[in-house]
């Protein structure tokens, strides 16, 4: 699932390029007896299986000796009791030069990995998903795209949703001017840049106050209090 990510999207071109390097490990490679069992019942019953701690303590292992010195590491676990994932951690980490996901399945993993490994937890929402490929591939973007080099217009990544004063983004058009009724708006096919930045800026935080007023509350107490 990560391999078939990183070939359809942006991510191919941060690796071939040389921006960010790879390096998927498949925990049955540290899989325990014949059938390289990674999981196991919980401790004091329940339902679900538990991703065992030998295997993923051994991965982690191996994985921190490749990479060698690094100081500059942080072993993620994408959770439900993790802090919320935002375009601000995202920024954060596109600083860390090595970064190790722990992709869970199942019910959960061995606590004793998060206790002796994890250094931070992250959580993409109030909401649980199939595997933590999937978590951690939203994250690993978010990331990317960040990156110098990455995108081909880092200008436009400027002008997304949460990049700067937490607003959301203007809305966009293109070709054709006119469609079953619905034109552009006049400002756009002005010509005169400074009303179409004032609009966008007018629009974002329109947009936001209406749609996301958690954020446009939130970016208001924050105002406030830089100006006390």
């Amino acid at each position: 699932m990560v391999d078939a990510i990183i070939q359809q999207s942006m991510l191919r071109k941060a690796d071939m390029e040389g921006i960010v390097d790879f390096d998927v490990v498949n925990l049955r490679d540290f899989g325990q007896g014949n059938y390289r069992q990674i999981d196991d019942t919980p401790y004091g019953g329940g339902g679900g299986m538990v991703l065992m701690a030998e295997p993923l303590f051994a991965a982690l292992d191996h994985t921190i000796d490749k990479i060698g010195a690094a100081a500059n590491l942080r072993v993620i676990y994408p959770s439900p009791q993790g802090q919320q994932w935002s375009h601000d951690t995202a920024q954060e980490n596109s600083s860390v030069e090595n970064l190790i996901f722990i992709c869970g399945h199942y019910k959960d993993i061995d606590h004793r990995v998060i206790d002796k490994y994890v250094t931070h937890e992250y959580s993409i929402g109030d909401y649980v998903v199939t595997s933590g490929e999937i978590s951690t591939m939203i994250m690993i973007d978010s990331i990317v795209r960040l990156l110098p080099g990455v995108l081909n217009n880092f200008d436009s990544a400027k002008t997304d949703s949460f990049f700067t004063e937490s607003l959301l983004d203007a809305p966009y058009y293109t070709k054709p001017r006119e469609i079953d009724g619905l034109s552009v708006p006049e400002v756009l096919m002005s010509g005169n840049h400074e009303k179409i930045a004032a609009w966008r800026q007018d629009e974002r935080s329109r947009r936001t106050e209406v749609k996301r007023p958690d954020l446009w509350q939130a970016r208001a107490k924050k105002l406030e209090s830089s100006e006390n």
